[in-house]
Formats: C-alpha cells, structure tokens, sequence
C-alpha cells in the first residue's frame, strides 16, 4: 500500500489478475510504449545493466560517481523497500507523488486493451518520468531477466553491464548457468561497449559469444580488467590504465568487486561522460545502499539488541549467502540470524553457507509478492542444519520478545527483500 491513497488505487489496479506476477514478453511492452509515444526513445544517455548479484550496488556507486562530477542522474531500480517511489529517481531525488501520480494515470489510461504485467506499466512510467525530465544519465537497471525484460527497449544505451550471474529466478530463466547468462546478455547491444563483473566460467563464456555475434567491444573482469584489495584500499587495472579507489562505505567484501566494477564502467563512458578521479574516489567513500548489509541504529529491533550490532541485507538466493558467509566469518559472536523467506526460495540451499557462522535462528514471516515460507519450517530446516536453537515467531513483534530475552553478539536480518522493506519501515 502507498500512502497516497489514489497513488496506491492505481498501483493495484495495474496488477492484472490474469496475468502472472512474471511473464516475459516483449509484445505488450512495444504496445504500450507505442500508445505512449514511444518515450525509452527520448532518453538522455543510457547505462542498462543486468545480472544476477550486485545490480543495486553497482548501480548505487554509479549514481554517485556520476553526480560527484556534477551530472544530473536518472535512475530506475526494483523492487522498493517501502515505498514505490525508490524505483524512481529524478535528476538525483526520489520522484514525488506529485509527478507520479499523473504519469501512473497515463500508463493505466494507455494499458487498458493491452494486459501487461506490473512492472510492464511501471516500466513505462520510469520511461516517461526520465523522457520529461532532464537529466544527463539514465542508469536502468532490469528487473530479473535481460533478453526479455521490461527495461530492454532502449536501442542504443552507451554501455551495458552485466554483474555476477547465479542461480535465481530459474522458473523463468533457465536451470543452468548458461542459460540464465544468455537471458542476462540479451541487454548486450550492437556497437554498445559491455563491462562484464565476475563470472561463472559457464556465464562468461556465453556472455563472451554474444558479444562477439553482436560485435560489442567486451571489457570482462580477469580478462580486460581486475581488481587487487588491500587493507585500505583498491587497485584497479583496466586494459594499459590503473587508478586506486579507497575502501566503500558499503559493508563486505563483496562491495570492493562492486565499487571496481562500477569505476571500469565509467571509465568506458569516459569519453561520453568524462568524471575525475577525484569524484570516483570521492563516490565510493558516500555511495549508499539500503538494505544491503545496511547496518540499523534504531528501531526496536535495536532496542531490544541493546549492547549488539544489528544488520539488515536482502539476500535471498545461495550466492548471496555465500557473500554474507565470508562478512559473518569476521563479526562478533555469537551470531543469532533473524531469517524470513518467499517459499519460491531454496531455503536449505540459502542457510547452508551460513550455518556454519550462527548459533541462532529466529524464524518470521514475510508478507511478499507470493506465499512465503511458514517460520516453523524454516526452523525445521535450520534443526537439519545443525543449528539446534531455532525458534519460529508468528510475529515481528513476538521475535522482538525472543531476540530481546538473548541479545548478545551479532544479529542479521537477512533472507528477502520483502522482510528488509517490512524492517526498515520501522528502523533507520
């Protein structure tokens, strides 16, 4: 629900019932940006990336460096954490309900004889927000696909990128590595440079092929470009060029790959969108990102981990369990992991990496896009994983009454983005 009671009428209105909550075409895309003039063609320059870890983050960096050095910056993401309005930011703000109120209109007045999906409308009215307003960069992120994705109707965007594949999303994009690499390499576009982050040899491989078939010149990590950490910072080399980036704010090591993956981008854009070192550097030290390892300070979740730290990550697939693995190797135990997930999700296959860092499970439910997992059977799936205190809570506030009883060490909050979004309405 939105607060703005109309604004939240017409995004419910856009979910049609006889559609699936995903179903990838292109057809009613074309369609309804035709019936809206055909706005992804009235763009300022175009960054579209795609991926399967990291989109945001890198994202996040992007948006940053460009506005340090001065640009007006677009940029499109999903899914929001509270409010819808975080898809869409203008010119570097939040739009208003204002400005998406009428354009929200727009799309419903054009969609009515054509049946697309959610983020089909809402797609079309990013477009139409970034084709009225100015802006020097669009920074457009896919929804969970590449080929056949809403966003994948601008023609020629300056660059694309493609961030690690994994395994996700695999009802709609294949059950194989290289499968899902060539969904998400269907961004990859004629003439238009690539960066590719760090891959699967399977997804480089094809990522590499359709590159080559679209005679798209390709700048692929351990290929083209690397990165090396230190203790206070990151090198980065790229073709016969290096520069050094201080460590991100960003909380994990996986942050360091995204920070040198989003410096290499502008570094192709260079030319088109010229941006100093010094505001590269200066990007990656305030470059923000909510819910990814964001670390909370108050809320009652805080309050009733008094004395501990408590971190809230949206990480709901196995190699973002991993990335979470490596972060909790290094933090203060005990660690207790406060876990909600969509049953669509392999839940074991999630808590198998981390099982092996947390001494406690406190199951919750999640209110999502979807049926979720019942927290009895996620503690059940924790007691097979060896974690013998697992409690499940039918509430978020019974888990506050359970967390608090025991608070000592690190608490996580992790396993869906639907669970961060319910958290941060209530925490900062």
């Amino acid at each position: 629900m939105h607060l703005n009671s109309e604004i939240s009428a017409l995004l419910q209105s856009m979910n049609h019932a006889s559609l699936p909550g995903v179903d990838l075409s292109l057809t009613r895309m074309v369609e309804l940006l035709e019936a809206l003039g055909n706005p992804q063609n009235k763009l300022p320059s175009v960054i579209h990336l795609a991926g399967t870890n990291g989109k945001g983050s890198t994202q996040a960096f992007l948006r940053a460096m460009f506005e340090a050095a001065g640009y007006r910056v677009h940029a499109y993401t999903s899914p929001h954490l509270v409010r819808f309005n975080e898809r869409i930011t203008l010119a570097g703000k939040e739009i208003a309900d204002d400005v998406l109120l009428p354009l929200l209109a727009r799309v419903k007045k054009a969609s009515e004889a054509i049946p697309a999906t959610f983020f089909e409308t809402t797609t079309a009215a990013a477009f139409l927000a970034f084709a009225e307003h100015e802006a020097d960069v669009v920074l457009l992120e896919t929804g969970l696909g590449g080929r056949l994705d809403a966003t994948n109707m601008v023609a020629k965007p300056i660059a694309t990128v493609i961030t690690p594949v994994d395994f996700d999303h695999m009802e709609f994009l294949g059950d194989s590595i290289a499968k899902i690499a060539g969904e998400k390499a269907g961004i990859i576009k004629s003439g238009v440079p690539c960066v590719t982050g760090a891959q699967l040899p399977e997804a480089s491989a094809v990522i590499a092929r359709v590159a080559q078939e679209k005679n798209a010149p390709l700048t692929a990590h351990d290929v083209q470009w690397s990165y090396q950490p230190s203790v206070s910072s990151i090198a980065v080399t790229c073709e016969n060029q290096s520069w050094v980036l201080p460590l991100p704010a960003l909380v994990g090591e996986h942050q360091l790959h995204n920070a040198a993956l989003a410096s290499v981008v502008i570094h192709k854009c260079q030319k088109r969108l010229p941006v100093s070192d010094e505001a590269v550097a200066k990007a990656v030290t305030t470059a923000r990102w909510a819910g990814r390892l964001q670390k909370l300070s108050e809320g009652p979740l805080v309050d009733a981990w008094a004395g501990g730290a408590v971190y809230l990550d949206g990480g709901h697939n196995v190699s973002a369990a991993h990335v979470l693995a490596k972060w909790l190797r290094h933090q203060p135990q005990p660690v207790t992991l406060l876990w909600g997930m969509m049953e669509r999700k392999d839940a074991a296959a999630f808590l198998a990496p981390l099982a092996p860092f947390v001494q406690r499970v406190i199951a919750v439910p999640v209110e999502g896009e979807g049926k979720a997992h019942a927290p009895q059977t996620l503690a059940d799936v924790a007691r097979a994983a060896c974690i013998a205190h697992a409690q499940p809570c039918e509430t978020m506030e019974d888990a506050v009454k359970c967390l608090a009883s025991e608070a000592k060490g690190t608490l996580l909050i992790a396993g869906s983005l639907f669970l961060a979004g319910e958290v941060l309405k209530n925490h900062a």
